[in-house]
């Protein structure tokens, strides 16, 4: 066989390849080989935990539009669209969004949800982001501006808000086990910063992609690290994604793969949504 003639052949056969998985990524799980998948095509709908968590999931109250927008809602719809059903948003809490799952009150949490261990014990997880925090504090603060390293907050003088729920809570419970904890109630914002300007706390952890609009909104803060606006920051680097019950491989699997064929359209939908955070 000539090299050309092979080389062609490699080539259709790879096309062929990519383009069958590309379709199985499309095809749901065939009847019986689901529950899940099956009770979503009985009942009609694709039942998603929603909570305003930007910049993966933002909720419009414009009165325009979809009701949310973000990564995560896109990839909920694109579920939706091949299962032929409608997507109908089941709102939680960040304190409730994991018990409702496992409670069967919805099927899938859109999000989205920070991978932990102890998460990944009772959900399972179809990833599509991650992301790192900065340590934010208010710039005339001492105790917070005098940090050379993170561990310089993990101190009995220093008080760590966070948001009850929240992914960031196990990790600042582990990184700060000296440091005055508080935990407190999410009121819609994306981090505790009524805490610190307050005084209350010294320091609370915030989503890196949220900190450059964080900073020109909100005057009278800093951010740790603060080399190139705390972007290149890795503290509590973690995996992000969308959570499902336990004990339903079938379904994950065909999520898995349809978040990973659409997963340079839900990455430009990120950027798009982080350079328009306010």
């Amino acid at each position: 066989m000539k090299i050309a003639t092979f080389l062609a052949r490699s080539v259709v056969a790879a096309t062929l390849l990519a383009l069958g998985q590309a379709a199985l990524a499309q095809t749901p799980p065939a009847p019986g080989a689901s529950q899940r998948v099956d009770a979503i095509r009985k009942a009609g709908v694709l039942r998603v935990g929603v909570v305003n968590n930007p910049p993966w999931l933002v909720q419009n109250t414009s009165g325009d539009g979809e009701d949310w927008a973000g990564p995560s809602w896109l990839l909920g719809k694109e579920f939706a669209k091949l299962l032929g059903v409608k997507m109908v948003p089941v709102a939680v809490s960040h304190e409730t969004k994991v018990p409702a799952l496992v409670a069967n009150q919805m099927d899938i949490m859109i999000g989205p949800l920070n991978q932990t261990a102890e998460r990944a014990k009772i959900i399972d997880f179809v990833t599509f982001s991650s992301t790192g925090v900065c340590m934010f504090g208010r710039a005339d603060n001492p105790k917070f501006t005098s940090a050379k390293t993170l561990e310089d907050f993990n101190k009995p003088e220093i008080t760590v808000a966070y948001f009850s729920g929240a992914g960031e809570e196990p990790l600042v419970r582990q990184q700060f086990p000296k440091a005055r904890l508080r935990g407190v109630a999410n009121s819609g914002s994306v981090a505790p910063i009524e805490e610190v300007l307050a005084g209350r706390s010294d320091v609370a952890p915030l989503n890196r992609m949220l900190w450059p609009n964080i900073s020109k909104k909100v005057k009278g803060l800093a951010a740790f690290p603060k080399e190139n606006d705390c972007q290149d920051s890795k503290i509590f680097e973690i995996q992000a994604g969308m959570g499902v019950a336990k004990d339903q491989q079938v379904y994950l699997d065909w999520l898995r793969a349809v978040a990973q064929r659409m997963q340079p359209a839900v990455t430009a939908e990120e950027r798009r949504m982080t350079q328009n955070l306010k």
